[in-house]
């Protein structure tokens, strides 16, 4: 192994992470949201998405907040300097699919405009303080996602809906 392949590796929090949002993610489905979908007083959906340049879907858990029909959801990477890889995707093709306890819906996605996200963004953080101090800790805005619902009659729900959402 080249001695500069040793970056490549996921660090041991990376790994843990990913085992802990596989876990989260199975036993939501498993149980139609019964475990997983309320954390105390925190509302988590599924979010599946296309990646960006494989186009595989992605699913992985979020916290999320409700607008009206929307969801609601904040890109914050804990504070990171860079979007999570769920915004990115979300960018390329925001077609997506959520599950939202035992409903499966076909929602559209949009970075929430200048003039909606200081409500959005209150919204959002009386549901978790946290997301204040993420935004203290990074340089770069932390985009509010609006997820619109996109399925027959816009009400975003199909009876047998598709785990991941079409290829455009």
């Amino acid at each position: 192994m080249p001695e500069n392949a040793a970056w490549k590796r996921p660090s041991p929090y990376v790994l843990a992470a990913r085992g802990v949002f596989a876990f989260h993610q199975a036993a939501y489905r498993a149980t139609g949201g019964l475990i997983g979908h309320h954390l105390g007083p925190l509302t988590c959906l599924l979010l599946t998405t296309r990646g960006a340049r494989s186009g595989l879907a992605r699913t992985l858990p979020l916290l999320y907040g409700r607008d009206g029909e929307n969801l609601i959801l904040v890109a914050s990477k804990g504070g990171s300097p860079r979007h999570p890889a769920w915004y990115v995707n979300l960018e390329a093709q925001p077609a997506v699919v959520v599950q939202v306890g035992s409903r499966n819906l076909w929602m559209n996605a949009r970075t929430a405009t200048a003039e909606e996200r200081p409500r959005l963004w209150k919204l959002m953080t009386r549901q978790y303080s946290g997301y204040d101090g993420y935004q203290e800790r990074t340089d770069r805005e932390i985009p509010i996602v609006v997820l619109e619902p996109a399925g027959p009659g816009a009400g975003g729900e199909r009876k047998q809906a598709r785990r991941t959402p079409p290829r455009s």
